[in-house]
């Protein structure tokens, strides 16, 4: 996508801080109907986006049962509910909008563990089952016969979705442009000021941008002064195999994971990679530590081997990468407090691509003047 630097003091309706991809989606709705400017320190997609397994879920970190024991399980509802609506309106964009990333319907099996056995999965699958959400109950030995996986017991649920995400971005953003938005690289912001009638950006180009709105995407790294509570940052590694690797038929379109503390992940590319990752550890730079890349994909791969021992594979790439979490799973996206016309999206959990979707269209409902439904439930206070 076009790319520019920042050569003069620039006016718009919007700025959005981060060419993710949340940046993006937020940059494709925006810029249908005001001037958008996207601004980033480093080059496009080269964030947190990089580092995505690119796993397009519905289901939440947290359980429908376990999250109504949080927050109520009235917006546990509307939290899941919103979840699968998102997935859905993501499909649509792609289809719309012509973007070749890979898309692929997926199914996900989320297998009992440590964290949550198999009798707290069968009353989470009823829970869901209550609001037609499209989730199965499997016991053991259907498990075992229908996967060839040895646990107590799995949710079975349609609707999720995989896709390269870079590739992704990079479509909502060249569709951006399209509609007139302009894209800045490399420029960072070193200072945030809001007054009554908008915003003021200062960079370390010497040329501020003054806009209406400012949406901050910026994953995990915000400008000094912009507000970030109620989470916390981590680390978590990831490898793809080599291309063809050997593995069941169901894996290629079934994502599986697990309820356990470390957890595992694993999907199959179209390519016929394996992508497994998971061992999160507290720390937001122990990802950067080779050593530890090393050691934890050794892991990953070892705990993939006792999962299916059938599976055959070389590791071709490992990497780590900062991690949001927080105490519900939901992301956080709204106004920050005390600083008006400044919106901040903080995708924490497991479902980042899909929280971006949901960012977008909170963000637009308050930039628009109005207000999303469920803003609520993704407030920052």
């Amino acid at each position: 996508m076009p790319t520019r630097p920042l050569r003069a003091a620039l006016s718009v309706d919007v700025a959005v801080v981060g060419a993710g991809i949340s940046g993006a989606f937020t940059a494709r709705e925006l810029a249908r109907d005001h001037s958008v400017a996207v601004l980033d320190r480093r080059a496009p997609l080269m964030g947190s986006t990089m580092a995505s397994t690119a796993l397009l879920q519905w289901e939440i970190d947290l359980p429908l049962t376990a999250l109504g024991g949080r927050i109520g399980i009235a917006k546990a509802r509307r939290a899941y509910a919103r979840s699968w609506s998102a997935v859905q309106a993501l499909k649509r964009i792609v289809e719309d909008d012509r973007i070749p990333c890979g898309l692929a319907e997926r199914r996900s099996l989320y297998l009992a563990g440590d964290e949550y056995g198999h009798r707290a999965l069968k009353t989470e699958a009823e829970a869901r089952a209550a609001m037609d959400l499209p989730s199965e109950y499997l016991d053991g030995p259907a498990l075992r016969e229908g996967f060839g996986i040895d646990r107590t017991g799995a949710i079975l649920s349609q609707g999720s979705a995989s896709a390269d995400p870079a590739r992704l971005a990079a479509g909502l953003l060249r569709r951006a442009a399209a509609d007139g938005a302009r894209i800045f690289a490399p420029v960072e912001v070193t200072e945030v000021l809001s007054d009554p009638d908008g915003v003021t950006l200062a960079t370390d180009t010497g040329h501020a941008v003054r806009a209406r709105h400012v949406v901050f995407c910026c994953g995990y790294e915000f400008p000094k002064g912009v507000p970030t509570p109620g989470g916390k940052v981590i680390s978590t590694w990831a490898l793809a195999s080599k291309q063809r690797a050997r593995c069941p038929a169901w894996l290629r379109d079934t994502l599986v994971w697990e309820a356990s503390d470390p957890y595992l992940y694993v999907r199959m590319a179209r390519d016929g990679r394996l992508i497994a990752g998971g061992e999160d550890e507290e720390g937001p730079d122990n990802h950067d530590d080779p050593d530890k890349v090393r050691r934890k994909c050794e892991r990953i791969a070892r705990k993939l081997h006792d999962l299916l021992p059938g599976v055959e594979f070389d590791i071709d790439y490992a990497w780590g990468g900062a991690f949001g979490e927080s105490a519900t799973g939901l992301p956080l996206i709204g106004p920050a407090p005390g600083m008006p016309h400044t919106h901040v999206v903080m995708g924490f959990g497991g479902n980042g691509i899909t929280y971006s979707v949901i960012a977008s269209q909170v963000v637009a409902a308050a930039v628009r003047g109005g207000s999303d439904p469920d803003a609520d439930l993704y407030a920052l206070t």
